[in-house]
């Protein structure tokens, strides 16, 4: 079964939000790499990147002019809950917002959730994948980064639609949120099939339309997206 590409997001995401929307840093983390670089006019000026010839896995460095500096490490979203896909910009940015969310807390604009960059009161579980979906960094990294962008600044979250590398494609239902389901929602609103809004979440107006395309098709109308149902559409290959 081959991967799902985020090629398609990334591609939609670019046509919705025009670069001229964002603030000219960037930060721009892989989940395929499980790197988180900080970018401005299109320079890399800070990066924290995995180390991949070290035995501790998710090591992050810190790169400036190409050198390493600091070796930093992030908690991504575990399999269940899956860091977002797409390209996105900060919202919001607080100081010791919530307990559990470090000293620094960057809000991203997903549409179907609350999804940020911050630290933790848990530094030990940096490293894994341990998060409800967010970046996790510790304190004195995330708030570093915190002060060299500013709210508007474009981050793009480049990986599987799944979120995950480990997770091929996901079956959709009613309540799923996620990449997968906005291209889904962004297929059947360009078919006519759906006429709500692309935001990602997996609706009562999404699973009609789901049904609809499906019965037009000559598919099982299971009212879910399966991985056939993924094939058809032209999302897998």
């Amino acid at each position: 079964m081959k991967r799902i590409s985020s090629f398609l997001l990334i591609t939609m995401m670019i046509s919705l939000f025009p670069l001229s929307a964002f603030a000219e840093k960037e930060i721009y983390i892989n989940l395929w790499h499980r790197t988180l670089e900080l970018k401005e006019n299109g320079k890399t000026i800070r990066a924290y990147r995995i180390n991949p010839d070290v035995k501790e896995t998710r090591t992050l460095k810190l790169q400036e002019n190409g050198k390493t500096i600091k070796n930093y490490r992030i908690g991504p979203g575990t399999k269940d809950t899956p860091s977002p896909v797409g390209i996105f910009k900060i919202v919001d940015k607080r100081k010791n917002w919530y307990d559990g969310f470090g000293s620094r807390w960057m809000e991203l604009s997903v549409p179907w959730g609350t999804f940020g960059i911050h630290g933790t009161n848990k530094p030990y579980s940096i490293g894994g994948y341990v998060s409800e979906g967010c970046i996790r960094m510790h304190d004195r990294q995330v708030e570093e980064l915190y002060e060299l962008v500013s709210i508007g600044t474009k981050v793009t979250i480049d990986g599987p639609l799944t979120g995950h590398p480990d997770v091929t494609y996901r079956i959709l239902v009613r309540g799923s949120r996620g990449a997968l389901v906005k291209i889904v929602q962004h297929h059947l609103q360009a078919a006519g099939y759906y006429n709500g809004e692309c935001n990602g979440r997996f609706d009562d107006l999404t699973e009609k339309a789901v049904s609809l395309y499906q019965k037009e098709q000559g598919l099982p109308v299971t009212a879910q997206i399966h991985y056939e149902d993924l094939l058809h559409m032209g999302i897998i290959e």
